[in-house]
């Protein structure tokens, strides 16, 4: 096992033999509760929890006891928005680093878009994914097949047991998969019997943002203003076409990475199990606004674009009222040249995964919601939206996917402890109040004070009909 010799440092592990373990006296943070307690971890699956006393027997048959007191044990992250970027664009990352990464904050199971090379939208191309991953990605996966405007055999095809959704652009991003004929459109609502994941930004309106902008600057626009070119009124009109779609033909859809306040006026706050249509919140919509260009540039250029203190405000108490539904993060790494240059040049995306969890845990110390509701929107939501089987909480019975979180261990952000293979991150010299301490994945320690195991892989999601 390599040693862990200077703070904050990630490192290799050699892989364990799985076995009986004990998590004791650890702070419980579960389904809207907190509680002292202990879990205990038989192969794959959870097998007991224990509120009070655990019984000598108990005790004298685990070789393997971790002392959790004074850390936080909470469901393992459940992120439904990640870009890999295997097959096809491994310079920027690949399922092995990415999903290191992922295990290193806390996330257990990844969602992947199909904006690869080639593109996921055959099912050959979903089951190549699949294979790559079950060879080495360490946490658990899913892949979305990617709709155009003319694959609607393929997206009837994809087994709803299997695959996490359907995912349409209803604005281009990276990718080039912009899905913009009408018709085509309303086929895959009413046909396509599963969950429907939208990417909405209209891009008529982009493009005329666009022209204006060069009449100005010429090609060199300032990232300062990439939020008024993929605007407000570029988000509104997408996102309420994708609504009302859903409504006409009863979809189910979930619209990705919610950008402004005023789209939450198309979205209701009822239980979850009440809804039809959902939304996604991302941690960069949550953390930065406008005011962050000047200091950060492209580092935290995205599509959706981060926009106004205000929106961010709106989006916070969005997600606190219930019209959103899930956190995740929009994981996209590029290389840091790729990111250079202004509105036109710069690369969106950026990445996110191995530290959004403890973003999260930073607007619940400083009260902007409580560790119970992260929890419930990191983790159970994203379990009970896309119906997961056996994972999202912790129960007897679910798979083992746990992390520990110690709430007194400061953690700085800095080039040496960044696992992503892009090798940067926007929130470099950022310090969190919390460390990852361990993450367990299908019983298996993945992740342990700043070392990787990377010689265990994940098991693809399924899901409940």
């Amino acid at each position: 096992m390599a040693k862990n010799n200077r703070e904050n440092k990630t490192e290799i592990i050699d892989r364990k033999t799985p076995e009986m373990i004990l998590i004791h006296q650890a702070t419980i943070i579960n389904e809207g509760k907190t509680f002292k307690g202990s879990v205990l971890i038989e192969g794959e699956k959870i097998k007991k929890i224990f509120h009070d006393k655990i019984p000598e027997n108990v005790l004298t048959r685990c070789r393997n006891v971790i002392d959790a007191q004074g850390l936080y044990l909470i469901p393992g992250v459940i992120d439904d928005q990640v870009h890999f970027r295997e097959p096809g664009l491994t310079h920027k990352g690949d399922i092995e680093t990415e999903s290191r990464a992922a295990v290193a904050g806390g996330v257990t199971s990844f969602m992947d878009m199909p904006n690869t090379k080639p593109q996921t939208i055959t099912i050959a191309a979903l089951e190549d994914k699949f294979e790559r991953a079950a060879q080495k990605s360490i946490a658990n996966y899913s892949f979305y097949l990617g709709a155009t405007n003319d694959n609607i055999r393929e997206l009837k095809k994809a087994d709803p047991k299997n695959v996490c959704g359907i995912k349409v652009f209803m604005g281009a991003s990276t990718g080039n998969m912009l899905v913009d004929n009408p018709q085509s459109l309303q086929r895959i609502f009413a046909e396509v019997g599963m969950l429907i994941a939208t990417h909405c930004e209209k891009e008529e309106i982009i493009r005329q943002n666009v022209e204006l902008f060069k009449k100005r600057f010429g090609e060199d626009i300032p990232i300062k203003y990439h939020p008024l070119i993929r605007s407000e009124e570029a988000c509104y009109q997408s996102t309420a076409q994708a609504v009302e779609l859903a409504d006409n033909y009863g979809t189910r859809l979930h619209v990705l990475h919610l950008s402004t306040g005023r789209e939450l006026c198309l979205f209701d706050h009822h239980p979850l199990e009440d809804k039809k249509i959902t939304a996604e919140v991302c941690v960069h919509h949550l953390w930065f606004s406008d005011e962050d260009y000047e200091r950060l540039g492209s580092r935290i250029k995205w599509n959706p674009a981060i926009k106004t203190k205000d929106d961010r405000e709106a989006l916070r108490a969005g997600l606190k009222s219930g019209k959103l539904d899930i956190v995740a993060t929009d994981h996209a790494p590029h290389l840091p040249a790729e990111k250079q240059g202004g509105c036109l040049q710069a690369a969106s995306g950026g990445p996110l995964i191995q530290h959004s969890l403890q973003m999260m845990f930073e607007l619940a110390k400083q009260g902007v919601y409580t560790y119970e509701f992260v929890v419930e929107k990191m983790c159970h939501v994203p379990a009970k939206l896309f119906r997961i089987k056996d994972r999202g909480y912790i129960r007897e019975g679910y798979y083992a996917d746990l992390v520990l979180v110690n709430p007194g261990k400061s953690y700085t952000v800095t080039p040496s402890n960044i696992l992503y293979k892009c090798g940067w991150s926007p929130l470099e010299g950022e310090t969190f109040s919390h460390a990852i301490e361990k993450t367990f994945v299908n019983g298996y320690l993945v992740f342990d004070n700043g070392m990787v195991n990377t010689e265990i892989v994940g098991k693809p999601l399924e899901f409940n009909l």
